[in-house]
């Protein structure tokens, strides 16, 4: 409620000359760097690789969903380079990849992500959490991969089956986006992953769940670190950063997932802090709010994600709308889709206070904060 009333850090405002393919003919989406297990970036070959959601660019956004593979891309000194698909194409029980996170240690990616969809009933939102190791090579590709096999199975008890056939985007069950956090207090391991909360009489029942490490090849589903039953339907993309003894929890969620019958924020980036992993976890800024899009382009970025160096990542989504509606205009969302990584941004933490950091003339930079 005390959104309305905030003056919260907005995204810059993107540009024309922003909106560059990468990759000609294809669209990428929700990314990730592969990171050291303390959060940070690990430095590849010159640089850093980073993975992403890609599909080939059929002028219709919507399909993209039911076409992803994770895509490795190479990035040096800002100039991006592909490196074709993360995963060999093999036979396997899922339609297609979604998002998750990947860890390097002592040269080799585990890479925790999202399968989504049956192959043998195309274009559902089935959702499970899979991973897959592979050996990282000098130039920053990765082989010998194993065979992707399910983390962890949902037994229904704190979280609801994503297993639906038929739905539509930001109103399907979840139960995706893994994100892999050692707890530097006692080195335990976790994944946290976007879900829906178990029990709940609310069509708005977003949660983070989190699974613990137990074996080699088992992890144990917990009870939810945080959820919006009753709010919001997605806390999307979640994911933890420690600073000064602190445990950053954040999410990402758009406006149209709110429950309309409450106040409403903005398409951004949320967050809570806590003292230990495990809480008792107090909203950012008061509300919860980190940095969202401006007003005037409520759609245009998407997707943030925060690294240890509290580097901010994102896509260019529905951009340059100047107010118009795709709901009354359908071809705006071929028209207005971005397909590309945002410029990067950096964000500031002091306690429970984080902020969007200075930026150069163009709004964007990555800057690390004074």
């Amino acid at each position: 409620m005390g959104i309305a009333d905030q003056q919260f850090s907005k995204v810059p405002l993107v540009s024309k000359d922003l909106v560059q393919p990468i990759i000609p003919g294809m669209i990428l989406w929700d990314m990730w760097p592969i990171q050291l297990a303390d959060g940070s970036i690990a430095e590849i070959a010159g640089g850093s690789i980073w993975m992403a959601l890609s599909a080939e660019d059929h002028g219709d956004p919507a399909r993209r969903h039911f076409e992803a593979r994770i895509r490795l891309l190479h990035l040096v000194s800002d100039q991006w380079k592909d490196l074709g698909q993360a995963l060999p194409d093999q036979a396997s029980p899922y339609e297609r990849e979604w998002a998750g996170t990947a860890l390097l240690e002592n040269d080799i990616v585990s890479l925790f992500f999202t399968a989504a969809g049956n192959p043998d009933v195309p274009r559902g939102y089935q959702q499970r959490l899979f991973e897959a190791h592979g050996t990282l090579q000098s130039d920053g590709r990765i082989s010998d991969w194993t065979t992707t096999r399910e983390s962890v199975t949902n037994c229904g008890e704190h979280y609801e089956f994503a297993d639906q056939q038929d739905g539509e985007p930001g109103k399907i069950v979840a139960f995706r986006d893994p994100a892999y956090f050692r707890d530097p207090a006692d080195g335990k391991e976790y994944l946290l992953f976007s879900a829906s909360l178990g029990g709940s009489a609310s069509e708005y029942n977003g949660a983070i769940g989190i699974a613990e490490r137990t074996g080699t090849d088992s992890w144990k589903l917990l009870p939810p670190l945080a959820h919006a039953d009753g709010v919001n339907n997605e806390m999307e993309r979640a994911h933890m950063v420690v600073k000064d003894g602190l445990y950053y929890l954040f999410w990402v969620t758009q406006s149209g997932t709110f429950n309309p019958d409450l106040p409403i924020g903005p398409t951004g980036l949320y967050g809570m802090v806590a003292n230990s992993l495990f809480g008792d976890y107090r909203p950012l800024n008061g509300t919860g709010l980190v940095l969202g899009n401006p007003p005037e382009e409520p759609t245009q970025t998407y997707s943030w994600h925060v690294t240890k160096e509290l580097l901010v990542s994102s896509f260019i989504d529905h951009w340059g709308l100047g107010g118009r509606s795709m709901a009354d205009n359908p071809e705006l969302a071929a028209e207005s889709f971005g397909g590309t990584p945002a410029p990067f941004l950096t964000i500031s933490l002091d306690g429970e206070q984080a902020m969007l950091c200075d930026t150069d003339d163009s709004g964007f930079a990555g800057r690390r904060c004074a």
